[in-house]
């Protein structure tokens, strides 16, 4: 029986977080390569004399505020709210940086897309639109003409768009890209978790869901159980009616079980004709009462298949948290033993697990 090792608080990180863990390292890349471009700036002789020292000062106070969010771990948790303020920060860099190269003039004035392009990749359409505002607001303090007379005047306000116009594109086609992208990887991730024939989780969705809620009633001391469910005859139903009715047996098992459960409670296929249940918050005698009424579901109602009626039951075994073991592999190794002792003991029934 394969072990339901998830990702938890001492294991692997969860996918929540490595996707973040992804986005950060990129929003890095991005904040080095703004430094680097105005410190070769800096270095060509681009600025004034006397304006090297207020974009060297600047270069200093962005380098070490990177510094301290990457590598000095100040921010240690990684948030879309870490990633919100570090953009917000690049936009005050490059104002600043933009004020002493020239203002609208400066051949800096494109490294506002690198921001931009962070938040329209990491944040979303809302967070980007409202950094675009911001950036328009810049372009008006950076502007020469009053900003009454940019934002009150057609030729003001059609300058404005003018230069806000590129901005504004790559923000909305980078925003698209990035939702096609997040959308194809949720469905990569949903596939990757689900049963295809049931459509319940698989082993490994299970393990995800199955651990958290675990945890909880181990943190808690809150009653849990586990329910193991084997199929008594599909190789029955598969030898005297092909693969299809077998199939269709194996769907009609899933929502059976999926009748009788709470929204909080978890089912998954286990592999072939095994599924497993965890009920939260339910002791023993819960789980047994559960546990029997999914069989005789399947007991009263049998299988049509080519306007033949096809009888099929099932065998479950039970086992909860804490009696029957202090951790989620223990609980379903000992609902596996009770259900081996079903299937011993004459199948089509359901057996509490027991200490020899």
């Amino acid at each position: 029986m394969p072990e339901l090792r998830a990702p938890g608080r001492e294991r692997a990180p969860s996918i929540e977080l490595e996707e973040l863990r992804g986005i950060s390292r990129t929003v890095a890349e991005i904040e080095w390569l703004l430094l680097i471009l105005v410190l070769l700036y800096l270095a060509f002789g681009g600025p004034a004399k006397e304006d090297e020292v207020p974009i060297t000062a600047a270069l200093f106070f962005y380098a070490a505020f990177v510094m301290s969010f990457r590598y000095a771990n100040f921010y240690k948790r990684e948030t879309r709210w870490k990633i919100a303020i570090e953009t917000w920060a690049m936009i005050v860099f490059i104002t600043w940086s933009l004020w002493f190269t020239g203002k609208l003039a400066s051949p800096l004035l494109n490294t506002y897309m690198l921001a931009v392009i962070t938040s329209a990749l990491t944040l979303g359409k809302l967070t980007t639109l409202i950094e675009v505002v911001l950036i328009a607001a810049c372009h008006l303090l950076l502007g020469d003409a009053d900003p009454a007379q940019a934002l009150f005047t057609l030729r003001g306000l059609g300058a404005l768009a003018a230069q806000l116009a590129p901005v504004v594109l790559v923000a909305y086609v980078t925003t698209m890209f990035s939702a096609d992208i997040r959308y194809g990887l949720n469905k990569a991730k949903l596939l990757s978790e689900t049963d295809e024939l049931t459509g319940l989780y698989n082993t490994r969705g299970f393990a995800i869901v199955s651990d958290r809620l675990f945890g909880q009633a181990q943190r808690y001391s809150r009653a849990a159980s586990i329910l193991m469910i084997d199929s008594d005859n599909l190789k029955a139903v598969n030898d005297a009616h092909g693969h299809e009715a077998g199939n269709r047996l194996l769907r009609q098992l899933a929502e059976r079980i999926q009748a009788e459960l709470r929204y909080t409670d978890v089912p998954a296929r286990y592999g072939g004709d095994e599924f497993v249940v965890l009920l939260p918050e339910t002791p023993a005698e819960g789980a047994m009462d559960v546990a029997e009424r999914m069989r005789e579901s399947m007991e009263t109602k049998p299988l049509v298949f080519d306007g033949k009626q096809v009888t099929a039951t099932i065998s479950i075994g039970v086992a909860s948290f804490p009696e029957d073991g202090q951790s989620m592999d223990a609980v379903v190794g000992r609902a596996d033993r009770a259900l081996y002792k079903a299937k011993a003991a004459g199948r089509n029934r359901v057996e509490r697990y027991k200490p020899e």
